[in-house]
Order: structure tokens, then C-alpha cells, then sequence
């Protein structure tokens, strides 16, 4: 048998790739979390993670657990939910950033939606810092989407980097300005990409912005420029700059769930909700 709380233990570790970070999404001490992590691998008579005084990196083992664990949670939940005769109800106003169009989301928001057939499920997909401007304007119930390096709040999903990204066959001009393909203000990568190159004093100009990753996507694969994006989210057709080309270090990047605040039905759809984007975390990457 395997315990749920080590099940969401695993899964935040292997999600954030440091027990620090997990301990502090699920609230827990780091030696709790350590805990849990070993009396699963004793469950199992398998190693799931390797780990250093540097890094934690998923076995070949963990990362079969992944998917059991999820399905085990999933059903976990649907059990809990049918016993205890309780059925969500009512409206939940959900915002995705444009980073996770091309994950496997949606699979994630049909599985909550069979679950939950009464809810009534409204998604909105925006750039990160139009959907926290809506969640403390109080338009949107839950929000998954980038933070900002100074905004401590939401609980963390996915801990990235920041990279640069463009056509294969895309060469820069050292003696030209960067060509730049970004999202419109207020959006996070856009601006982080603005201020590595204002500080490393390289010239720059933009040669599109568009507010729908997609435009974004079709832009770079032109050839039109480079563009700031995850590096564990980038998009088939496109590569990492190479480093010989000089562009600035863009630095690490959290993407969270973040509450708005409702109270009642709304705040318990969205705590479910919450709870199986966390459990499906893993999916929140490009196939």
C-alpha cells in the first residue's frame, strides 16, 4: 500500500527538484519530507531520486513512479469525494498563463471536470502579469502562472530557468541589435529579457510582439528573432541559443498557483483544483 502523504511528498520533490522547495509548498519540515521520500523508496525496493549535496535528479525508477503516483492520488480523491457524499458546486473563474498552452493541461482540466461535473469551469489564458492584475482585482478565482522575482506569493508548481531561444538556424550579428520577439507589457519574460540586455549594455530591438504565444512561436521559427522562454516548456521547432552567442543570463523563473479572494463554493472548487494541477504537475511540461 502506498500513503497518499508520501505520494504528494514524492511528487512535490520531484516537481520543484529540491526538498527545500518541497517542504515549503507543502508546509512541512525538510526532514519530514526527507522521511517520506525513504519510507517510499523502502515501499518500493527502489531508488527514486539521485541526490547530491547540489542537485536531486529523478532514477529511471522515479520517473515511473510519476505517473503512479498521479493515478493513485487521482483516484484517491474521486474515492474520498463519492464516501463522503460531497459534490462541488458552483462557479470557478480559472487563469492558465500562455506558457502551458502546449502542455498537457487540458488533460488535467477534463479529469477535474468528470470529477466534478457541477462545477462551472470558466478559463481564461493571459500573460502571467495580466492574470495576477485580474486574481487581486478579484475577477479570477485561481491562477497558475509565473511570479514575479519579488512577489513571494502563491505556492509553488515548477521551479525553471529562463532561457533564450530562436530558429535552428538563426545567427546573430554581434554588431547588431538583438532582434527581440516578446510578449506587450505587463508580461514577465518580456521584461526580464529587457533588463539583462539593459545590463549587460547590449542594443536591442524588437521585431514582434504578440500577446498569444502561438504568434510568438510562428515569429521565431521565421527567423525573426530570439525570444526569453522556460527551458523546460520550448516549443517543437525552436532551440537554446548557444551560449557562444553572448546573450545575457536571464536566471531562474517559479510558476504558482495563486488564490484570489472568494470565499465559499468558489474557494473550495478552487482548492480541488489546486490539488490536481499539483498532482498532475509533471504534465505541466511540453510532451
Amino acid at each position: 500500500m502506498y500513503d497518499p502523504s508520501q505520494l504528494r511528498t514524492f511528487l512535490a520533490v520531484a516537481q520543484t527538484l529540491s526538498f527545500t522547495q518541497a517542504a515549503r509548498r507543502l508546509g512541512l519540515r525538510q526532514s519530514t519530507v526527507s522521511q517520506h521520500v525513504r519510507r517510499l523508496e523502502d515501499t518500493t525496493g527502489r531508488q527514486l531520486f539521485s541526490r547530491d549535496t547540489h542537485s536531486v535528479e529523478l532514477t529511471e525508477d522515479g520517473e515511473a513512479m510519476l505517473g503512479f503516483a498521479r493515478r493513485i492520488l487521482e483516484v484517491h480523491e474521486q474515492a474520498m469525494a463519492f464516501f463522503t457524499g460531497t459534490r462541488l458546486r458552483g462557479r470557478l473563474r480559472f487563469g492558465a498563463s500562455e506558457d502551458f498552452v502546449l502542455t498537457r493541461l487540458p488533460e488535467i482540466l477534463e479529469a477535474f471536470r468528470y470529477d466534478h461535473p457541477e462545477v462551472d469551469l470558466e478559463l481564461t489564458v493571459e500573460l502571467s502579469g495580466t492574470l495576477h492584475e485580474r486574481l487581486a482585482a478579484g475577477r479570477l478565482d485561481l491562477v497558475l502562472a509565473k511570479r514575479r522575482a519579488e512577489d513571494p506569493r502563491g505556492e509553488l508548481v515548477r521551479h525553471d530557468r529562463l532561457v533564450w531561444i530562436g530558429a535552428e538556424r538563426l545567427r546573430l550579428d554581434p554588431d547588431r541589435p538583438v532582434p527581440l520577439i516578446v510578449y506587450p507589457p505587463p508580461g514577465i519574460t518580456r521584461a526580464r529579457a529587457l533588463e539583462a540586455l539593459e545590463k549587460q549594455g547590449r542594443a536591442w530591438r524588437i521585431t514582434c510582439t504578440s500577446g498569444s504565444l502561438n504568434g510568438l512561436i510562428a515569429a521565431a521559427r521565421a527567423g525573426l528573432g530570439v525570444m526569453a522562454h522556460s527551458r523546460g516548456l520550448v516549443p517543437p521547432g525552436l532551440v537554446r541559443i548557444p551560449e557562444r552567442a553572448g546573450l545575457p543570463e536571464l536566471g531562474e523563473i517559479d510558476f504558482v498557483l495563486a488564490h484570489g479572494p472568494r470565499q465559499g463554493q468558489a474557494r473550495t472548487a478552487a482548492q480541488a483544483l489546486a490539488r490536481a494541477i499539483l498532482a498532475g504537475g509533471d504534465r505541466l511540461q511540453r510532451p
